[in-house]
């Protein structure tokens, strides 16, 4: 199980999404409030941004807490569209930079919080690691990011065990599923943060209904119920 978190908006630094806020994925990392599966989230971290429309990565699978360099150089990181995640890795997978979120395809980046046994997975074109969420991230491109609520539901129904917490962006689109975890939505001023917790106590933080698809862009944000598509 993992932690993340995505932005759509004016651009801010990578650390006042990161870093600064007082539950955010840095302490989620060792202190998250609201997983329901494992303690810790030690076993990687990713941030992706977008340059312009190419998205670029920073991951590793140390902890967050333990990385100096990028506590240091977040700051200087600015976009208006991120994804972010600590990693717990599922059991018998590997952990290894390329096993952490967020995955590309050189368009979208994208996270999974959750678990789905791979064998139910069709074969994808490629796949940045074996980990789960690697191979589901592979599946999801290869069907496109429109069909994303009908490859939730597809690989949700094969294995019913799964828990498909899905958050992707390309720049100026940020999608998430949440399905079998929590997930929370924030409309500040200058955008809109998604995450699997909130990263503060702001009032305004609004729990997203399990197995909803959330869909945020210029005209605006719409939660729709993935269940009898």
């Amino acid at each position: 199980m993992c932690r993340h978190l995505g932005w759509l908006g004016r651009p801010v630094s990578v650390a006042s999404l990161v870093c600064a806020p007082p539950s955010g994925l840095l302490v989620q990392s060792y202190a998250p409030r609201r997983q329901r599966h494992g303690l810790f989230n030690a076993d990687g971290w990713g941030v992706g941004f977008f340059d312009g429309a190419v998205p670029r990565r920073w991951r590793s699978p140390a902890p967050l807490w333990g990385d100096a360099s990028f506590a240091s150089v977040a700051p200087a990181l600015t976009s208006g569209c991120v994804v972010a995640a600590v990693r717990s890795a599922t059991i018998g997978m590997p952990i290894e930079a390329s096993a952490t979120a967020p995955f590309s395809d050189g368009r979208w980046l994208l996270s999974h919080n959750g678990v789905v046994d791979r064998r139910v997975l069709p074969a994808p074109s490629t796949a940045e690691s074996a980990c789960d969420s690697a191979v589901l991230a592979a599946v999801i491109f290869d069907r496109g990011l429109d069909r994303l609520a009908d490859t939730i539901v597809d690989v949700g129904t094969a294995d019913p065990q799964a828990r498909l917490n899905v958050l992707a962006a390309d720049g100026s689109r940020l999608l998430a599923t949440a399905w079998g975890d929590t997930l929370s939505l924030l409309q500040r001023p200058d955008g809109v943060v998604v995450a699997s917790e909130p990263y503060d106590d702001d009032p305004h933080w609004r729990d997203v209904p399990d197995r909803h698809l959330v869909d945020v862009s210029a005209a605006g944000i719409t939660v729709t119920a993935l269940e009898g598509r």
